[in-house]
Formats: C-alpha cells, sequence, structure tokens
C-alpha cells in the first residue's frame, strides 16, 4: 500500500517569519512599503493643510485690500467687484505708509550691512583662531541670545539718550546691530568651522595677509551662510516693534511697525478699513518678496553644515 509523501517544506529567506507548515507569512518589505506609504500620505496632508493656514489669510488680506468698506463688510469672502488702487493711494500718501517705508530701509539696510560685517569678522575669527578667551567670547554672544531685550529697555533708554542717539536713525541702527549680533556669532561661527581650512593656508602659502584672505576667499565661500543669516536678520529687524517705539519717539522718524500702529488707530476710527488692509499688505509685500527670491539659499545655508 502506497502512502502519499508529505511534501517539503518551502525553504523561508532569511529573517523571514514562517508559519509552522513551514510557508512564509508575508513579505517584510512589502508591509515596509505600504507603512511608507501611509506615513507619506499623512506628512503631505499635515503639509497641505498647514500650507492652507498659513496662505488664506494672506490671501484673504491681499483680495481685501482692493475691496471697498462696504464690500468688505456685506461680502468678506467674495472676490471684489473691481480692484480699487485708490486704497493703495490712499494709504501711501494720506497714511504717511511712503515715510514709514523710507525710514525702515535706510535702518534695515544699514543695521543689515553692519550686522554682516561684524558678525562675519567675530565668527571668522572666533571659529579659526586659538587664543586665551576664545570660548568665553564665544559663550558671551551666546548668553547674549538668551538675554530678554524687556530687561534692557530701560537702561538702553538712558545710554542712548546719554550718547545724543535718541530719535535719531543711526541710533537705531547701531541698536539693531548690537541686538541682532549674538544670533548673527552664532550661527557663523559654525557655518566657518565647515568650510576647508586648505584653501586659506594655500593663500598663506601665496603670501596673503589675513584680512586679504578673509574678504576675498572666506567671505564668497560663506556665502550661503551669510544668505541664511541675513534673511532670519531682515525679518527681525523689519518687524522690530518694542525697540523703536522706545527709542524712536519722533513722529518724522517712524519706522513701518510704528507707523502700522497709528495707521490701525487713525483708520479704524475713521471707518477706513480699505485703507488699513492695503497699508497692512503694504508691509508685508517686502518680507515675502525676501524670502521667495532666496530661499533656495536659505535652505542651502541651513543644511551645508550638515551635508559638510
Amino acid at each position: 500500500m502506497k502512502t502519499t509523501e508529505t511534501p517539503a517544506p518551502v525553504p523561508a529567506e532569511s529573517g523571514v517569519p514562517v508559519t509552522k507548515t513551514g510557508a512564509p507569512e508575508g513579505n517584510p518589505a512589502k508591509k515596509q512599503k505600504k507603512e511608507g506609504s501611509v506615513l507619506n500620505v499623512f506628512s503631505h496632508g499635515m503639509l497641505i493643510l498647514w500650507a492652507f493656514m498659513v496662505v488664506l489669510p494672506l490671501a484673504w488680506a491681499v483680495m481685501t485690500s482692493f475691496k471697498s468698506d462696504s464690500a468688505i463688510f456685506s461680502s468678506p469672502w467674495a472676490l471684489p467687484d473691481k480692484l480699487h488702487f485708490d486704497n493703495w493711494a490712499r494709504a501711501w500718501t494720506d497714511a504717511n505708509m511712503s515715510d514709514y517705508f523710507f525710514n525702515t530701509i535706510l535702518v534695515v539696510a544699514g543695521s543689515l550691512i553692519g550686522t554682516l560685517v561684524l558678525g562675519s569678522m567675530a565668527a571668522y575669527v572666533l571659529a579659526r583662531f586659538d587664543f586665551p578667551g576664545n570660548r568665553f567670547i564665544y559663550f558671551l554672544f551666546i548668553g547674549g541670545m538668551s538675554f530678554p531685550i524687556m530687561l534692557a529697555l530701560v537702561p538702553l533708554f538712558y545710554v542712548v539718550n546719554n550718547m545724543g542717539l535718541l530719535n535719531t536713525i543711526h541710533g537705531l541702527i547701531l541698536v539693531y546691530i548690537a541686538y541682532s549680533l549674538p544670533f548673527t556669532v552664532f550661527f557663523l561661527t559654525a557655518f566657518f568651522r565647515t568650510l576647508p581650512t586648505s584653501v586659506a593656508e594655500a593663500a598663506f602659502v601665496d603670501g596673503a595677509s589675513h584680512t586679504r584672505t578673509f574678504f576675498q576667499i572666506m567671505l564668497p565661500m560663506a556665502k550661503p551662510g551669510l544668505i541664511s543669516v541675513g534673511i532670519f536678520n531682515f525679518l527681525g529687524q523689519w518687524n522690530q516693534y518694542m525697540l523703536p517705539t522706545v527709542l524712536n519717539t519722533d513722529p518724522d522718524k517712524r519706522v513701518l511697525t510704528q507707523g502700522l500702529v497709528q495707521l490701525a488707530a487713525s483708520q479704524g476710527y475713521k471707518g477706513d478699513w480699505s485703507g488699513l488692509f492695503a497699508g497692512l499688505v503694504m508691509a508685508m509685500l517686502p518680507v515675502l518678496g525676501a524670502y521667495i527670491v532666496f530661499q533656495r539659499q536659505v535652505v542651502q545655508g541651513l543644511t551645508a553644515g550638515a551635508l559638510k
């Protein structure tokens, strides 16, 4: 009498669990792929939701700036019947937004250039040269990042007043530079440490001085880091409100943030909400434009240290 032979169990691949009969339970690669796709869908969904939450208020403000006052309250979510450019003209001239823009550009341009020049020089020395007190000076800059600006407003007011810099553009520029230096030095010190030393050593062998090596070789190599920290400083200085409110009380020298507060108060009493939204969009456009133009350089500067 013949008996039916039991088939030999199928050999399982290494690392693949098998059942009691010897058959593989499943393909782990397919499970991992499925889990990865679910995670991608979730992450992309969250990014889309976040983008919607950020873009919707901005788009609504831009749309509202071209509406009439009656249309803002009667149909706040509808598109404007026509583009009311007179709202922008009224905010630019009657609300003195042109003067606020000019003062802000002067202050931010001067402070941004001064911050990048002084910050890059200090960061280069701290990153490349070993001398007594190097770490102490570096940690002093780090400590400046953690110092609340609110605690320094009263003594800063008296210091600026005693120096004769109160209610002046150049006084505000110097304060902005001092306010932005700690973060700039902290950011650029880490960036300069990632740059190759062989290029600087070759320049020294060719007879270049430290100053020429820094400005002609090392500083161009640090361009991604300079653009990144420049964008962050531009955003912080453009939106700065507390310092100019305390140190700049002259109505003719107000910056944009002070002007927006004044615009909100005056236009709110007048009921000129369309002019108020036009002024808000005017203050918002330079920041958005700067980030859109330099967004690739910002990402390169933030990831350069990790990639090297």
